[in-house]
C-alpha cells in the first residue's frame, strides 16, 4: 500500500483518499475488529452503502497494520471498473507488483521471473512522478496467471493482507467459474488474508450467504453504519477550535441531518465551511455551503440524468421531493406525483438502485447524493 503523508493539511476535512489517523474520525471498534479478523485468519466481508467510509476504514486498518507489522504487505484494489476475469487478474497482479516496487525495486525482477509470461509495463505517476509498474497478460492466460499469483503469495514468508473493494463486480463477469477459482486458491494460502468490500449489499449477500455459491460460510461479516453524530461533531469541533473558531451542535446537526449521516457528503460541507468560516453558528451558513456544492455540480447532474428514461427521471424527482419514501410503488405515492403504472415504477426503481442514484436504507428509499436531491427539488 502506498505510503501516507504525515504533512499537516491546510484543510483537515479530507474529501478524497486517506491521509492518517489524525484526519480519520472514530471507527475505533470497527478498526480493531477488522485487524483482529485479519491477524487471526478470518477473511471479512465488509458491506455498507456507498460513501459511508468503507475505503477510509480499510486504509486506516492497513495504516495500523503497517505500523505494527513491519514486514506485512497490505494491498488494496477497487475492481469496480473490471469487466471480466482477465481484467481482475491483471489488476490484482499489477497491485501486487506495485506494492513490491514501492518496497524494494530489486525484488520486482524476482516477481517478474516468477510470473513468467506476464509483461511488466514501467511508467511514472503523472502527478507524483514516482515509478509505477503494471503487468499485461493475454486473456487466455488469466486462469494460469491467477494460480501463479497465489503460488507467489503463498511462498512468501510475510503476512499479506488484501482488500478487494466493490467485490460484487465479480458476479457480473462472463466467466461463470471465477468465484470458485478464486475461492479454491484462497483456502490454500494461509498467510494471505482478505477483506471483501462491497456497496451493493444484495449482490454481496448472494455471493457470501447463498449455500450454492463457492464463498458460502468462508468469511465473517461486518456492516458499516454512519458515524455517531455526537462523536463526529467532537471530531469537527477539534479542528475549528484549533484555528480559534467553533462549529455549534445545532449547525452540525443541520449538516448531519441534511446529509443523512453519509460521511463523504458531511466531509464536503465541513471542508467548505472550514475554508470560508471561522465560527459556524447558523443554518444560513450551512445552507450557503450546500448551495455552493449543488451549483458546482449542477452540470454533472444534468449530464447524469440526461441518460435516464422519462419514468426513471420522474421517479427520481418524486423521491427527492419527499426525502425518504417507504412505498414508492403504492397507489398513493404514484397518484401524488402523477407517475405511471406500478410495474413501470418497479422497473424504474430497480434501474435507479442499480445505478446507485437511489439507496434503500432502514426501510426507505432516498436519493443517495443529498446534493443531487437538492438540485432535483429545484426542478419542480
Amino acid at each position: 500500500m502506498a505510503k501516507t503523508s504525515k504533512e499537516k493539511l491546510k484543510n483537515p476535512f479530507v474529501c478524497q483518499g486517506y491521509v492518517s489517523p489524525d484526519y480519520f474520525c472514530d471507527r475505533i471498534t470497527e478498526t480493531d475488529e477488522l485487524i483482529a479478523n485479519l491477524q487471526n485468519g478470518r477473511n471479512t466481508v465488509l458491506m455498507s452503502p456507498r460513501r459511508i467510509g468503507k475505503t477510509g476504514l480499510i486504509k486506516n486498518v492497513f495504516y495500523k497494520l503497517a505500523s505494527t507489522e513491519k514486514n506485512a504487505i497490505c494491498i488494496y484494489l477497487d475492481i469496480f471498473a473490471t469487466k471480466n476475469q482477465h481484467d481482475f487478474v491483471q489488476m490484482l497482479g499489477s497491485a501486487i507488483a506495485q506494492e513490491i516496487l514501492s518496497r524494494e525495486q530489486q525484488a520486482v525482477k524476482h516477481l517478474m521471473e516468477f510470473f513468467g509470461s506476464c509483461r511488466p509495463v514501467f511508467s511514472a505517476d503523472p502527478l507524483t512522478g514516482m515509478p509505477t509498474i503494471s503487468i499485461s497478460i493475454e486473456p487466455s492466460q488469466s486462469t494460469m496467471t491467477l494460480k501463479t499469483i497465489f503460488d507467489y503469495l503463498s511462498q512468501s514468508k510475510k503476512q499479506i493482507y488484501i482488500a478487494i473493494d466493490e467485490f460484487q463486480q465479480i458476479a457480473s463477469y462472463p466467466e461463470s467459474g471465477t468465484e470458485a477459482l478464486l475461492r479454491s486458491y484462497i483456502q490454500f494460502a494461509p498467510n494471505v488474508h482478505f477483506i471483501f468490500s462491497g456497496s451493493k449489499q444484495h449482490l454481496m449477500a448472494r455471493i457470501f450467504q447463498s449455500p450454492e455459491r463457492p464463498f458460502y460460510q468462508s468469511t465473517v461479516s461486518m456492516g458499516l453504519q454512519p458515524l455517531h453524530e455526537e462523536i463526529y461533531h467532537e471530531f469537527a469541533l477539534k479542528f475549528f477550535k484549533a484555528k480559534k473558531g467553533n462549529i455549534s451542535k445545532e449547525a452540525f446537526n443541520d449538516i448531519y441531518t441534511r446529509c443523512y449521516g453519509i460521511t463523504r457528503n458531511v466531509q464536503l460541507i465541513l471542508n467548505r465551511l472550514y475554508e470560508t468560516e471561522k465560527n459556524v453558528e447558523s443554518k444560513e451558513q450551512v445552507t450557503e455551503a450546500f448551495a455552493h456544492i449543488v451549483n458546482r455540480n449542477s452540470i454533472q447532474y444534468e449530464e447524469l440524468t440526461a441518460f435516464l428514461s422519462d419514468n426513471q427521471f420522474s421517479l427520481l424527482k418524486a423521491i427527492a421531493k419527499e426525502g425518504r419514501v417507504s412505498s414508492p410503488q403504492s397507489n398513493a405515492f404514484i397518484k401524488r406525483h402523477d407517475l405511471p403504472s406500478t410495474s413501470s415504477i418497479r422497473t424504474a426503481l430497480d434501474m435507479l438502485t442499480d445505478k446507485g442514484l437511489v439507496s434503500y436504507e432502514n426501510g426507505t428509499y432516498l436519493v443517495h447524493d443529498c446534493f443531487m436531491e437538492i438540485w432535483l427539488k429545484r426542478l419542480w
